[in-house]
């Protein structure tokens, strides 16, 4: 999807002619410019630049689609911000609202719980902006600076990019919530996943209901997103996920093209003959083309480092690169994938699944059926899985990348914070979703089409989120019950598969051809000289051992990834001040924010 730029400004007239200057700015970059009140104006770009819908006094900016079946809905209108909970169980997709005031300025501010376009806000002598992007023509204030702390935090618990901006300065506004101006006044959370979780956990629902209602919600959301890209294009990756989405997809447009594949040269990241089945029951003609690949440098890591976010949806550049060329010559606008199945689905019946049983119900949880198929599937006894179970509840040690300096106590994303009562499967299906939010924000493939994201559509994410964690794996089957749903629409070479494609030997191999390019862009760049990176430990995972035994690929793209960015919003804050931390300093064992403190579960 395209880019906004919303600019509402005050009454003084040096606010006034500043809002002008940078509306003639917008206008010469090609952005499309409209009025939004007295006091305030959109710009907007592409690819598919976001739209505008009027709902009551909300202006929803982006892609909206009116909700064919409701799950979520306020207990009464007395509650606070009713309207915006309405609002938000009426409508989905990936858009912003901006409410005005009766003076015509921006007053509050909303986003969509699946947060598919960013909302970053700031204010500035008058001026309150609020963008999906930091396009480089907009000046941004002079205090503007690298948060370190941030930073730092980050490199050890990736899903905290997704969150809180590695900038001090802009805020930036979470999935599901409003934020009244000014800026300074806190955000109310309008949606959150757990509440989705604690809400279905009161309105039980048999195994063939929760088959209908993710079928509903799947086919739902394909057909809204199909209807609304134009030329589309669809990614089969051979893959459960990718082939719900196309066998959802195939009932709602006919005239897709390409269906295209990727394999890599290794067996287990070739999923063609599965593709080849798909295609076969779907009717479809799938094009495969292998994983494309070539050395990194530094010129890649600046092209995904200019959001106001690090770029680590947009890592595989190489690939990213390939696809983009690929659609454009076939004429595609846009292309449809399965992302984010693997969480929301619950791609793990492991024994975390009895865990949330076991505190939904205590020993009556003996009785389910579900007990036995995972204790074969886990290679457990029942006994051992109940113990497990019955273990008092202990904060997880968190993540620890070990090239990165030691911090203070870590971070919690906010929605993690929120799940304390939640058993560990349904805790990690919400971690999965903000790593699936994360993904689909900005890279080279996303400049050319838009992306789309069924999966991590909001009637799939609520209706996936109000099962318990037993019900979507039935008990013995990773995915278990979207294999049921979808059993008559997929070929069972599918749905009875018992592995899962894997790509780690192509990301292992880009990061072990890349060895004498990626040791001095960590060891003598700038989170080095900030004193982040630890170099003795990075010394011994930048080494092709190091890979052969631990892998650690992710956290070694990870670091690179931060530094690239780090580096261009560096050069692009200069000459104004630096995050005040001397160098070679640590960072700051407490971050200066509100957010939740404790440990992430792994």
């Amino acid at each position: 999807m395209g880019d906004y730029l919303i600019v509402s400004r005050g009454t003084a007239s040096a606010a006034s002619a500043r809002a002008d200057t940078l509306r003639s700015q917008a206008a010469a970059a090609g952005m499309t410019v409209s009025d939004l009140g007295d006091r305030a104006w959109l710009a907007v770009e592409g690819p598919s630049p976001p739209a505008t819908l009027l709902v009551g006094a909300w202006r929803l900016i982006g892609q909206v689609f009116h909700r064919e079946h409701r799950i979520v809905r306020p207990d009464t209108d007395q509650e606070p911000w009713s309207y915006e909970r309405k609002l938000l169980a009426r409508f989905w997709g990936r858009f912003v609202g901006v409410r005005l005031s009766s003076e015509g300025e921006v007053a509050e501010i909303l986003r969509d719980p699946c947060g598919g376009l960013d909302c970053i806000a700031w204010e500035d002598d008058g001026l309150t902006l609020v963008v999906s992007a930091v396009p480089a023509w907009l000046p941004v204030p002079r205090s503007w600076s690298i948060a370190f702390d941030r930073v730092a935090q980050a490199l050890h618990d990736p899903l905290l990019v997704w969150e809180d901006l590695l900038l001090d300065g802009p805020v930036a506004i979470l999935p599901g919530t409003v934020q009244p101006a000014p800026l300074k006044t806190p955000p109310t959370a309008l949606w959150t996943p757990a509440a989705i979780v604690r809400r279905g956990a009161t309105q039980p629902v048999s195994d063939a209901e929760a088959a209908a209602a993710l079928t509903l919600a799947l086919d739902d959301a394909v057909r809204a997103l199909a209807l609304d890209a134009g030329p589309l294009a669809a990614e089969v990756s051979g893959g459960l996920d990718s082939s719900l989405v196309a066998a959802s997809l195939i009932r709602a447009r006919k005239d897709v093209a390409p269906w295209i594949n990727l394999y890599g040269a290794e067996a287990q990241s070739d999923e063609r003959p599965y593709a080849t089945a798909l295609g076969a029951v779907l009717g479809i003609d799938i094009v495969s083309v292998p994983h494309a690949s070539g050395p990194l440098n530094e010129a890649d890591f600046e092209s995904i480092s200019h959001g106001v976010r690090p770029g680590l949806a947009g890592i595989d550049m190489h690939h990213d690169r390939d696809w983009a060329g690929r659609l454009q010559t076939a004429g595609a606008m846009a292309i449809m994938t399965g992302r984010g199945g693997d969480s929301i689905l619950l791609q793990g019946a492991t024994a975390d699944v009895f865990t949330d049983l076991w505190r939904a119900r205590g020993w009556r949880a003996l009785t389910s059926p579900a007990l036995p198929g995972l204790a074969r599937l886990n290679d457990r006894s029942i006994w051992s899985l109940i113990a497990g179970a019955r273990r008092p509840t202990e904060a997880r040690p968190a993540r620890r990348n070990e090239m990165i300096a030691p911090i203070g106590l870590p971070t919690i994303p906010h929605w993690l914070g929120d799940c304390a009562d939640l058993g560990p499967a349904k805790i990690l299906q919400v971690a999965g979703l903000i790593d699936g939010i994360g993904r689909q924000s900005p890279s080279l493939q996303t400049r050319v089409v838009n992306v789309l994201t069924p999966l991590l559509s909001q009637p799939v994410v609520e209706t996936c989120l109000a099962l318990p964690a037993t019900q979507l794996v039935l008990g013995q089957r990773d995915r278990g019950l979207a294999r049921s749903a979808f059993r008559d629409r997929l070929p069972p070479i599918i749905t009875e598969r018992r592995t899962k494609g894997e790509m780690s030997a192509i990301y292992g191999r880009m990061v072990a051809d890349n060895l004498d390019f990626l040791r001095p862009w960590l060891l003598e760049g700038q989170l080095a000289e900030a004193g982040l990176i630890n170099r003795a430990a990075a010394e011994t995972m930048l080494s092709r051992g190091n890979l052969i035994w631990r892998g650690t690929y992710g956290e070694i793209m990870t670091a690179a990834a931060v530094e690239g960015w780090v580096r261009t919003w560096s050069q692009r804050l200069r000459p104004r001040a630096r995050s005040a931390r001397p160098r070679g300093s640590p960072p700051a064992s407490e971050a200066s924010d509100h957010r939740h403190r404790g440990y992430w579960p792994d």
